[in-house]
């Protein structure tokens, strides 16, 4: 076996859900530069992420999608089963939090609406991972060879952080999630479907940035205490995710189902003292 071809994603295509954002399409350049075709799905700048990467030569094509309707998530399936002849990789990388889900010195936890907290534990649990794996995963279930899904996760999920009650809750259960559906499509439709998920620990994204820095841009206390924790000492950047991604996509990972594994510089592991 040479080692460099079971990580070869040539001949495989995969969608990408949440590609618009800085984690999503990082991890969607990363599958490309592994030889797969990507589907770039997003609510805006689809067109335009995916022409940025068929500028470079990858064969990329752009699509809509609303994960929190699944009659849109279905046309996005059937574009891209037209254009590509089928799916062998599924990353579900929508979702984000609310600043009316976040507990703080102007919002305290009992005063959070369950409107907002539905909103966030709908768009992670269900958009994030249930309603996407449900639509494309009926697809993949066919596919002779299998196929690979992969959920976002959180950091979240290992250690409930402060602040974010809804958005630690949806996560947990996408871990759990994660794992039902591996044994699910092994025992009940395909036993070469991989289910898995990566839990980022602190990336900087948009969604997150105030929570990490303020307004003059120095780290907040809750910065500097995550950088504590931290023993590699920093934030993720979103081409750290790649490697992991590749992995759990190829035949490198062909017997590896229902696991998660964290991406945070040591952060789970790291006791404080």
């Amino acid at each position: 076996m040479i080692v460099k071809s079971i990580f070869d994603l040539k001949d495989k295509t995969a969608a990408i859900i949440g590609a618009t954002g800085s984690l999503g399409f990082s991890i969607a350049a990363g599958l490309a530069g592994a030889g797969a075709r990507i589907a770039v799905c997003g609510r805006s700048n689809y067109r335009q992420k995916a022409e940025s990467l068929a500028g470079k030569g990858i064969d990329a094509k752009g699509y809509y999608i609303d994960v929190m309707d699944k009659d849109k998530i279905i046309q996005c399936r059937n574009n891209i089963i037209a254009d590509f002849k089928g799916v062998d990789i599924l990353v579900n990388a929508a979702g984000g939090n609310l600043n009316e889900a976040t507990t703080s010195s102007e919002l305290s936890f009992f005063d959070l609406k369950k409107e907002s907290l539905s909103e966030v534990i709908d768009l992670n649990l269900f958009g994030g991972a249930i309603l996407p794996a449900q639509v494309f995963g009926k697809e993949m279930a066919e596919n002779s060879g299998g196929g690979s899904i992969i959920n976002i996760s959180s950091m979240n999920a290992f250690r409930p952080l402060t602040k974010i009650p809804g958005y630690s809750a949806a996560k947990a259960a996408v871990s759990n999630f994660t794992q039902w559906l591996a044994v699910h499509f092994a025992q009940e439709y395909n036993k070469n479907l991989r289910v898995n998920a990566i839990a980022p620990g602190f990336f900087l994204t948009r969604q997150n940035h105030y929570l990490l820095f303020d307004k003059e841009e120095n780290l907040t206390e809750r910065g500097r205490s995550i950088i504590a924790h931290t023993p590699m000492a920093g934030f993720g950047k979103p081409e750290d995710l790649v490697g992991v991604c590749v992995w759990l996509a190829s035949e490198a990972s062909r017997f590896v189902t229902g696991i998660v594994i964290p991406i945070d510089g040591g952060f789970s592991a790291y006791s404080g003292v």
